[in-house]
């Protein structure tokens, strides 16, 4: 009975769709959760408590340090920022940790060219215990968030039930769309429905949020990034098709920067979450991120990939008995890009193709540029074959791209 009052719910709810334009490619930028998560210990820990200092630190690295640059330009406040409700209800942050306020620090983000996000729970509480939004406050609290010229609102479903869940994401949409100060809207709500129809409705969903959790959080080990593509892989002809400019599918956090990631897992993450569309927010400390790292979550072609105007989530295409998987992207200008990723633990393998075993067929001739390394390989037809040699944990990308017709006749 419960479900079915949630789904006439969401019927009834259509109408309050966002329309707020925003996130047409996908979304990039640093978040604090995963590095940073519930520390408030200033007086012992002042550098990595989440406090205004923080923020501020980690918005001059992002201006200082080509971040920003490649696109990395949302700075978003996770949960454990607030310090109360005042008298009138309105949301206060903590006074110790953000003493100048939240309105303060979106000013000194903006100066710095970027954007900031800020986090809230449909609930009584947020996941960690501090003041949620009910539903007699999501105006109130829209209204709060516009009048401190927040960018983005991630908004989290611990301690709500179903019903709640189903009226309070479209409404608080709609206060958004209110306000009449653009706001992204992060939404937390499949990921607490399972992820699955038909408690999830993801056509309602598509109107409602730009970007939504559908699965588990995250955690710093590659056990737990291959959980989260599992789980996407198998899922895909649902989650697919859903996802597109305004309306993202999101995996969680980019780990590469922090402790549970080698560096070819670090890799497989970048190309995987790319080929996903993923929003790409780090989260990890950028005050002391490895050149390495850097040069993984910067790299150009990769981030060109990813920022791609089409739109398209990528799949898997092919699982191999030699534990070589391969992901495609479709992209602009009849460009392609492919993973091969590799889930063998032994050593590096040499892995034999055809782009027609990928399921190319055309009278093109192709070029691919290996996105990790620059080299180019020219000349690919549908019939060549072709070797990549991919380590354990790791990928071979690609960006294959046309440069000729065949059937198109010399002038």
């Amino acid at each position: 009975m419960q479900l079915k009052t949630v789904l006439l719910l969401a019927l009834v709810t259509q109408g309050l769709a966002l329309d707020n334009g925003l996130l047409l490619t996908p979304p990039m930028g640093w978040l604090a959760w995963e590095r940073f998560r519930c520390n408030i210990d200033c007086e012992e820990d002042p550098k990595n408590c989440i406090s205004e200092w923080l923020f501020m630190e980690m918005a001059d690295r992002l201006a200082q340090d080509g971040w920003r640059d490649r696109g990395y330009t949302y700075l978003n406040i996770d949960d454990c920022w607030i310090g109360g409700r005042d008298d009138e209800g309105n949301l206060v942050p903590d006074a110790k940790r953000f003493p100048h306020g939240i309105a303060y620090l979106a000013d000194y983000v903006h100066s710095l060219g970027l954007k900031l996000g800020i986090y809230e729970d449909l609930g009584n509480y947020t996941c960690m215990g501090y003041p949620g939004t009910t539903l007699d406050r999501v105006v109130q609290d829209a209204r709060t968030f516009a009048r401190w010229k927040v960018d983005m609102l991630k908004l989290d479903g611990c301690f709500s039930t179903p019903l709640e869940r189903a009226h309070g994401y479209p409404k608080m949409a709609a206060a958004l769309n209110a306000t009449g100060h653009p706001i992204a809207f992060s939404c937390s709500w499949p990921a607490y429905e399972g992820g699955l129809p038909p408690q999830v409705n993801y056509t309602l969903l598509a109107e409602v949020c730009n970007l939504w959790r559908n699965y588990d959080d995250i955690q710093d080990s590659w056990r737990s990034v291959l959980s989260v593509l599992d789980w996407f892989v198998e899922h895909q002809d649902l989650l697919q098709p859903v996802a597109g400019p305004g309306h993202w599918n999101d995996p969680d956090m980019l780990l590469i920067g922090n402790f549970g990631l080698s560096f070819e897992e670090a890799q497989s993450q970048m190309a995987l979450w790319t080929v996903l569309a993923a929003p790409l927010f780090m989260s990890t400390d950028l005050r002391t991120i490895s050149p390495r790292d850097m040069d993984i979550l910067q790299n150009p072609l990769m981030i060109k990939i990813h920022q791609d105007p089409l739109g398209i989530q990528g799949r898997r295409i092919l699982k191999e008995k030699s534990h070589i998987e391969v992901y495609m992207r479709p992209l602009s200008s009849g460009a392609s890009a492919l993973v091969f990723f590799s889930r063998r633990t032994d050593m590096p393998y040499r892995y034999q193709s055809s782009l027609a075993r990928l399921n190319f067929t055309s009278s093109l001739v192709y070029e691919a540029q290996n996105v990790y390394t620059g080299d180019i390989i020219s000349g690919l037809r549908d019939e060549t074959n072709f070797t990549v040699v991919v380590n354990p944990s790791g990928v071979v990308m690609w960006y294959l791209y046309p440069t000729k017709d065949l059937e198109t006749p010399w002038q």
